[in-house]
């Protein structure tokens, strides 16, 4: 058995903007980092393919889904109602899987979780940066799902009546939100073996049924309907919608009774818990994990 490493994560910083000097350093590091990983497999033209395609294949699969069930109904308001929590449940996926994965990346791949951890950085920023890559390609499918929706589909979208504000605090604190739901799964990711290195898309696949992403809550059985409002998703798909499209995402049942600003407030709330859960479950991992010397222990076998 592995000794285990007892090298703290905590830098000999003496105050609080040392502390987050460094924490800025380790971020933006991992951040250079993750986008040099994300994007040298292939050349800069083929990846723009593979950007293009993946979510517009997304997409169509909804599209033809929606079109079978409703007869082609897509002048319904439930329609882009659909189209815009399927796209931006992209975001979901990508910053969540982008945080959890640096973890048995650095670990199983390259090997190189155990020099990180005696470097000088903050592990907890340093898996937030290597997850920028993922939100920075997941913004760019956002953008494509969107525009093929209002080019092809006749998705309502009229720039004017768009509330811009709500839309940029509500994605700002969305995306704050979805990192620190990655940064919980990351923290487990410690523990776990390389087998489950689809912890974060398989979360996101199961908050895609909660959250309301593609259809109201009232639809799931009433036992399973507790657990959809609890989700932080579930409000903040809420928000870009209604800061989008305006009272037609307002006229549907699961959140009509909310004003923006109630919404806002509940979306806020459950982002502080989740990064409370974040700090508590960083430090429970982190601790088991040297204890049991599973930082550079790797089980990929």
């Amino acid at each position: 058995m592995r000794p285990p490493i007892h090298q703290s994560t905590t830098l000999p910083t003496t105050n609080l903007p040392t502390r987050w000097a460094a924490a800025w350093r380790s971020f933006r590091i991992a951040t250079w980092l993750g986008w040099q990983i994300e994007s040298n497999w292939t050349d800069p033209f083929l990846f723009a393919i593979y950007s293009m395609l993946k979510p517009l294949a997304s997409a169509a699969i909804l599209v033809v889904m929606y079109g079978v069930i409703t007869n082609g109904q897509f002048q319904n308001p439930i329609f882009p109602y659909i189209y815009l929590g399927n796209a931006f449940y992209i975001y979901v996926g990508a910053v969540m899987t982008g945080v959890s994965w640096a973890v048995i990346d650095d670990r199983e791949h390259y090997r190189t979780l155990k020099y990180i951890y005696v470097a000088p950085i903050r592990i907890p920023a340093y898996w937030l940066g290597r997850g920028v890559a993922r939100f920075l390609t997941g913004s760019f499918a956002v953008l494509i799902t969107l525009a093929a929706g209002v080019l092809f589909l006749h998705v309502p979208f009229q720039p004017a009546r768009v509330d811009w504000l709500l839309f940029l605090v509500s994605l700002t604190l969305g995306v704050v939100m979805l990192a620190l739901m990655g940064l919980v799964l990351a923290s487990i990711s410690l523990m776990i073996a390389h087998h489950f290195f689809l912890i974060g898309e398989a979360v996101a696949g199961a908050l895609y049924l909660l959250s309301g992403a593609i259809f109201p809550l009232e639809v799931l059985p009433p036992w399973l309907r507790p657990l959809g409002f609890a989700m932080p998703i579930t409000y903040w798909l809420e928000l870009i919608r209604r800061s989008l499209l305006g009272d037609i995402a307002s006229g549907f049942p699961t959140l009509s009774g909310f004003t923006n600003g109630q919404l806002l407030g509940i979306l806020a709330g459950l982002s502080v818990l989740f990064g409370l859960m974040a700090a508590v479950t960083f430090r429970f991992c982190d601790r088991r994990a040297r204890e049991k010397g599973l930082i550079d222990r790797t089980t990929n076998y």
